[in-house]
């Protein structure tokens, strides 16, 4: 087990600045394998400290540099501030790295208000208009990001090929049987993306979790409510908008966010998502194709950061859960899946 404070009081001393800290409080939601803390400074300020082992440093650092350039892209938008800034050295995003572990730093973000567990039908509809204009802002930040070097495609692709050993019921702690449904479905998912000529695509910069937990609101005193900032940076990506959608769908559920977890696609045709979605597309609209792609959408949620990367991401006890219940129960579901209703908001 990583000793995560004595990284982080590490990766502060590399950084070089001048404040020291006084204090170090965790504040990690301990879901994952990820610790966060608070770093109290002598200063009188605070910033957020992250220590990763989950997955690539290479491609911590990458994000780190994509998310940091959104930032910049953003600043002087309607959505400067929104999101946490990485602390940057030499002008550029500071990612720390002693070969095994990796950290970086973040503004403390001011939180609003939080968003009740169940949203009412008038939230439903202003949290759907904020989002299309963040992927809209969004969107348009992309043309001065690089490109990163995962995909949903290279990802899929390493999950099969894992999938191909001879040791992967071993690997995943799955039967064989399930294994072999996983494959089935890993290779249907990337003939899809053939059959859609997905590689075509827009790709914007996407946070993909967006539970209740990790943003906050706030209103002004004509009482017109915005999205006022975002934290947790572990699932971003640049790819298709619509990897962001099934946790929008879950916010948006009438069963709303749980303490219980749980990974059902039934949330993507409730009534309410359906007004989600009418109240999106009127802000930012989406196509037929884009729609048809929920399912799948979903069903790479489940094979990449359940199946693939559940292991590395989550705590073991969830994660052994999470694979099991992913296989027997949730991509089954996929098979019965009407999205009939959600394509009627473009009529």
């Amino acid at each position: 087990m990583i000793d995560a404070e004595r990284i982080v009081r590490l990766a502060w001393t590399d950084y070089g600045d001048t404040r020291s800290i006084v204090e170090i409080v965790e504040v990690s939601a301990h879901v994952s394998t990820n610790h966060v803390f608070r770093l109290y400074l002598d200063d009188g300020s605070h910033v957020v400290g992250k220590v990763s082992s989950y997955g690539s440093y290479f491609l911590f650092a990458e994000d780190h540099d994509r998310l940091f350039k959104l930032v910049q892209s953003l600043s002087n938008s309607r959505w400067s501030g929104f999101l946490a800034q990485v602390l940057p050295r030499d002008g550029r995003a500071y990612t720390w790295y002693d070969g095994t572990c990796w950290a970086a730093f973040y503004n403390d973000v001011e939180r609003g208000t939080q968003l009740p567990r169940i949203i009412s039908t008038e939230d439903i509809v202003f949290l759907a208009r904020e989002i299309a204009g963040l992927h809209k802002a969004c969107a348009d930040a992309a043309l001065d990001l690089p490109p990163t070097s995962n995909s949903v495609k290279g990802d899929a692709i390493h999950l099969l090929d894992q999938l191909s050993s001879e040791f992967a019921p071993r690997n995943f702690e799955l039967r064989e049987s399930d294994i072999s449904y996983l494959r089935t479905s890993t290779h249907n998912f990337l003939q899809n993306l053939e059959n859609i000529h997905f590689d075509e695509w827009t790709k914007i910069p996407i946070l993909v979790d967006w539970n209740l937990g990790n943003f906050s609101i706030t209103q002004d005193k004509n009482l017109v409510k915005r999205l006022f900032t975002r934290w947790d940076y572990d699932w971003f990506r640049i790819d298709t908008r619509m990897l962001d959608f099934y946790f929008l769908s879950r916010a948006a559920s009438h069963t709303g966010d749980k303490t219980q977890f749980s990974y059902s696609p039934h949330t993507l045709v409730e009534p309410r998502f359906v007004e989600f979605l009418q109240a999106y597309h009127s802000v930012y609209p989406l196509s037929r194709a884009e729609i048809e792609f929920l399912p799948s959408a979903y069903q790479f949620f489940i094979l990449n950061y359940v199946i693939r990367e559940g292991a590395k991401f989550f705590r073991s006890d969830l994660s052994t859960r999470f694979r099991k219940d992913a296989v027997r129960l949730y991509l089954p579901m996929l098979e019965s899946l009407d999205i009939s209703p959600l394509l009627q908001i473009l009529d």
